[in-house]
């Protein structure tokens, strides 16, 4: 989903006011493109998960690796790996292509129990570093 296409409310609206891009309704962010470091598109943002405990983004669901709807793969994605790149409207996430198709996914139809501390830190722990 494209920007045109979400609501503006809490966005930045390409003005120095308002809450962004520090502060940000999450459904602004949903749809929002990937890229990495070497500007390769890693797919976009399909979800963002509160923990409802701490009020905090734990992770984003990014869809990776689709062609034209075909074989898309979800993986949760911790939310401080990601950076916003305000100028280009995407987020960056410093991870090879090839790294990213061996971390831990998960299929839409399937979803991993996201409260599961194992798997919380084997997520964690593949992202650590980056």
């Amino acid at each position: 989903m494209r920007d045109e296409q979400r609501s503006t409310i809490g966005t930045l609206n390409g003005t120095l006011h308002g809450p962004g891009p520090h502060l940000m309704g999450a459904n602004t962010l949903l749809g929002n493109d990937v890229f990495n470091h070497k500007e390769e598109s890693l797919g976009d943002i399909k979800e963002i998960m509160l923990n409802v405990g701490t009020g905090k983004v734990s992770y984003a669901v990014l869809s990776f690796g689709t062609f034209l709807g075909m074989g898309e793969k979800l993986f949760a994605v911790p939310w401080d790996a990601l950076k916003l790149d305000t100028q280009n409207k995407r987020f960056v996430l410093a991870i090879e292509k090839e790294r990213l198709s061996k971390a831990p996914g998960f299929d839409k139809h399937k979803w991993p129990n996201m409260a599961d501390q194992a798997w919380a830190k084997g997520i964690d722990d593949y992202y650590s570093g980056l």
